[in-house]
C-alpha cells in the first residue's frame, strides 16, 4: 500500500530500545519488508517475541480438485452452486488456478478461534454478501458488501462475521503483490487526477487493543498446495504499534469512478490492481459511448497473450445471457470471444449499463478444477451457435 500509516504507540527513532512500562523489558521490534530490503515496509512492535512457535504439523490439504482432463474451452459456471460448510477458512472452494493465481469462493456460515496466514500468497477478497471485521496485528477494518480487502502475504488474520447466515466471499490468491498501477501515480506516489479513486477511497486499519496473552493459540499456514498448523504460545495480535507502508487496506467497489468514451473502450480503462502475473479491473454503472453510431457491446477479441475471468456480482450485463449474480466466465486466451448473438445488436442506442463485475486477466493458462465441472453451464460454450 503506497501511503505511509501509523497507528499505536512506537519509538520515535526505529531500531532502539522501547521498554515497556516496568522500565526493563522491551518490546520486540519485527520488520515486515517485501522484495527483501527494497520494497515497502512497516515496523511492527510486539509484547512477546513474534517468532515463538510451540509445535508445527503438516495438515491434509483440502480442496484436492484438479482436473487435468479439462478442456481449453469457454466455461460458464455457478459458484452459489458450491458451498463447503465451515469457517472463512474451509469453507473456500477453487474453481482455477495457476502457479501464480488460484481463485476460490467461500461461504462461511461459521466463526472460529483459528488464525490464518498465507504464507506464499498475497490475498484479494471480495465480500459478496456480508459484513463484519477482518482482525490482523496491524488492527481492525470493518468490511461490507462490495469491499475489496487486500492482505499482503503473511499477514496473520481472521475474519469476523456480524451474521453467519448468507455470506459470500470471492477469494483471489497472488504469489506477488497487489499494487496500485504506476501510471495512476506522479512520480512521488500521490494518485493522479485522472485516477479512477484517490488516497481518501481507500479504508486502512484502526488501533485495536493489543492482546499480550499467553496460552496456546492456533494459526493455520497456507504455503502452496500445502497446509500446517502452528501452536504458538502468545496472542498473536500483540501489538503495541506499527508504521509503514505495507498493511491490509480496503477499497469499495462502488467508490471506483468509471471512465467512458466516445467509442467503447477496452477493459484496462477499468483496471483497479496489478500483480506481476495477472491485473484485476471493476466493471460498474457508468454511460455507454456517445458516438452516434457507437456499438455499446464489446467487440470479438482474441487475447491471445491472456485468460480472461469475469465474475459478475449484480446487474444487467449486456453482452450475456444465462449469467446471474455469482457466475464465473473463463473465456482462455489462444480463443476469440465476444457478445452472444442479438446482444450487439440489442446494446445499439443503450444509454447506460448497471452492472458490477470483477474481471482477472492472468498471463498463464487457468486450470479449471472439478468444483467447475460440478456447476459449469454444459450449454455455454455452445451459445454462440
Amino acid at each position: 500500500m503506497p501511503f505511509y500509516h501509523r497507528v499505536g504507540d512506537i519509538p520515535r527513532v526505529k531500531h532502539t530500545t522501547f521498554y515497556k512500562d516496568d522500565g526493563s523489558s522491551l518490546y520486540r521490534e519485527e520488520l515486515f519488508s517485501s522484495k527483501g530490503f527494497s520494497g515497502v515496509y512497516s515496523n511492527k512492535y510486539h509484547i512477546h517475541l513474534p517468532t515463538a512457535v510451540l509445535s508445527a504439523k503438516e495438515l491434509e490439504p483440502r480442496n484436492g480438485t484438479e482436473w487435468p482432463e479439462a478442456s481449453v474451452l469457454y466455461f460458464h459456471f455457478y459458484t452459489d452452486d458450491k458451498r463447503t460448510a465451515g469457517d472463512f477458512i474451509g469453507s473456500r472452494n477453487v474453481f482455477l488456478q495457476n502457479a501464480h493465481c488460484v481463485i476460490a469462493t467461500a461461504n462461511p456460515a461459521e466463526d472460529t478461534h483459528l488464525f490464518y496466514r498465507n504464507a506464499y500468497a498475497a490475498e484479494y477478497v471480495f465480500v459478496h454478501r456480508g459484513s463484519g471485521v477482518l482482525l490482523t496485528d496491524f488492527g481492525q477494518l470493518r468490511f461490507g458488501p462490495g469491499d475489496q480487502l487486500i492482505i499482503p502475504r503473511a499477514v496473520t488474520y481472521q475474519l469476523k462475521f456480524d451474521s453467519y447466515h448468507d455470506n459470500k466471499l470471492l477469494i483471489v490468491e497472488s504469489d506477488t503483490a497487489y499494487e496500485i498501477p504506476t501510471h495512476f501515480r506522479n512520480d512521488y506516489g500521490q494518485l493522479l487526477e485522472h485516477a479512477p479513486y484517490c488516497e481518501r477511497d481507500f479504508r486502512r486499519p484502526e488501533f485495536m487493543n493489543p492482546n499480550g496473552d499467553s496460552g496456546r493459540f492456533t494459526i493455520i499456514v497456507k504455503a502452496g498446495h500445502r497446509l500446517f498448523e502452528h501452536i504458538v504460545p502468545h496472542h498473536p495480535f500483540g501489538v503495541v504499534g506499527w508504521d509503514g507502508y505495507l498493511y491490509p487496506f480496503a477499497f469499495n467497489i462502488r467508490d471506483y469512478h468509471a471512465k467512458v468514451g466516445r467509442i467503447h473502450l477496452p477493459p484496462p480503462v477499468h483496471l483497479v490492481f496489478k500483480t506481476q502475473h495477472f491485473i484485476m479491473c471493476n466493471f460498474v454503472p457508468r454511460l455507454f459511448d456517445f458516438h452516434p453510431d457507437a456499438i455499446p457491446a464489446p467487440y470479438f477479441h482474441s487475447n491471445i497473450d491472456s485468460d480472461e475471468v469475469l465474475y459478475y456480482v449484480e446487474g444487467d450485463f449486456m453482452s450475456r445471457k444465462g449469467v446471474k449474480e455469482g457466475s464465473i466466465t473463463l473465456h482462455p486466451g489462444g480463443m476469440p470471444h465476444g457478445p452472444q448473438p442479438g446482444k450487439t445488436e440489442e446494446s445499439i442506442g443503450a444509454r447506460r449499463t448497471e452492472e458490477y463485475a470483477i474481471m482477472i486477466d492472468t498471463y498463464a493458462p487457468l486450470r479449471p478444477t472439478t468444483n467447475v465441472r460440478d456447476t459449469m453451464d454444459k450449454d455455454y460454450a455452445q451459445s454462440w451457435l
